[in-house]
């Protein structure tokens, strides 16, 4: 670990000092020149058709501030626009800028990264591209050689892609939403047509989860349910109450089995609920999620009442009043509860921060909306004649 941290250390001292010496910003083409003609280039050609021929052969590379922004490294591109803000503002070949490129590529800290630079904010989001493609539209592009390092199922790749394409569009003008570009499509026409398979993928893989996590809520409530009927130590033969009932341990058998059976019950619901929706691209923003995740959560919480109950009754029946006895009991209780929460850990941390990501950024719109509220349209209030008349007589 401290070698990992001594060599990025030094990579970022390597990476200013490169920064400063860096003048590729000053060859690249910027948005606002991109197709004027700088007619004192011409002179030193002889004619015009000659000199556009030259620089159609010339092939410029792709600068180190959209190099990084293309590989992820927000640490380059927050140290480049440190020095050069100004290069915020230049193309690729392609005719896209940074913020272009973090779109295409998936990169959300550099979007959040000049989403923060207010000053360039609203010209770099007029970019389009050399193929009439604005920011909405390459929301809806894909990449194929885009490679992450955490593999995510489908639902939660069509998330992201549906959360970014409602958090351009909501900065978007009316007339980029609106707009063909080269092969005469709008933005959401591209991006209903590139995500379709990646939706019924998401569907498949939504179905599954929901079916396999029915399927164990349906067994642990069927437990839960013989178990409520079966109580540890027997009924009495006289007043046919439970003979165990006086003890505590009893009292957190009875309290843990009918969460047990109430939440799985529940969460069978809602994955049923899950089942049978429509699939709708706006489903996968938030409601599908949140359905997953509470039904998760109500599942979990099943199995753990479900292991206490056993627990209970375990040590009701075959506790010997030692120590050893009963910690062996306790150990071997909540040993599977151990194993469902370390089987699906990681699952579940990725579902509670796509929530959280979707959540939050529904707090920032909303804020947003509250702190740069929109201007108000000019009214015209028409006055009577008696009023104008009156005062033109007093001038």
């Amino acid at each position: 670990m401290k070698k990992e941290k001594h060599r990025c250390e030094w990579a970022m001292k390597l990476v200013k000092v490169l920064v400063k010496a860096d003048m590729s910003w000053e060859m690249t083409e910027s948005w606002l020149k991109k197709g004027r003609s700088t007619f004192h280039l011409y002179c030193k050609t002889k004619s015009f058709v000659e000199h556009e021929q030259t620089m159609g052969d010339v092939y410029r590379p792709d600068t180190p501030l959209l190099l990084a922004t293309i590989h992820g490294c927000t640490e380059i591109v927050e140290e480049i626009l440190k020095v050069y803000p100004q290069a915020i503002e230049h193309i690729d070949h392609d005719g896209r800028n940074i913020l272009s490129l973090a779109i295409l590529h998936r990169r959300t800290e550099i979007i959040d990264l000049v989403d923060n630079m207010k000053i360039y904010k609203r010209r770099v989001h007029r970019n389009i591209d050399n193929y009439g493609n604005t920011l909405l539209h390459l929301v809806g592009e894909k990449v194929d050689e885009q490679i992450t390092e955490e593999l995510k199922g489908p639902a939660l790749v069509l998330q992201e892609d549906t959360l970014l394409f409602k958090r351009i569009k909501d900065v978007s003008s009316a007339v980029d939403i609106m707009r063909l570009n080269s092969k005469g499509k709008t933005a959401e026409k591209v991006f209903f047509e590139n995500n379709n398979k990646l939706r019924s993928d998401a569907k498949e893989w939504m179905n599954e989860n929901a079916k396999n996590c029915s399927i164990i809520a349906v067994l642990i409530s069927t437990v839960a349910f013989a178990a409520a009927y079966t109580v540890p130590g027997g009924p009495d033969s006289k007043t046919g109450h439970p003979v165990l009932k006086n003890k505590p341990l009893f009292l957190i058998f009875t309290i843990a089995d009918a969460i047990s059976l109430s939440s799985s019950l529940t969460s069978v619901i809602i994955f049923l609920n899950i089942v049978t929706s429509t699939y709708h691209f706006k489903d996968f923003e938030k409601s599908l999620f949140q359905k997953l995740h509470l039904g998760l959560t109500l599942l979990i919480i099943s199995v753990a009442m479900m292991m206490v109950a056993f627990a209970a009754t375990l040590i009701l029946t075959i506790s010997g009043g030692r120590k050893w006895t009963d910690i062996t009991l306790y150990s071997v209780s909540f040993f599977p509860v151990l194993i469902f929460v370390f089987t699906y850990i990681r699952f579940y941390k990725q579902l509670v921060g796509a929530i959280y990501h979707a959540f939050k950024q529904m707090i920032e719109a909303t804020l947003s909306r509250y702190r740069n509220p929109k201007p108000k349209v000019w009214q015209y209030t028409r006055q009577s004649r008696h009023q104008i008349a009156g005062s033109r007589s007093l001038v």
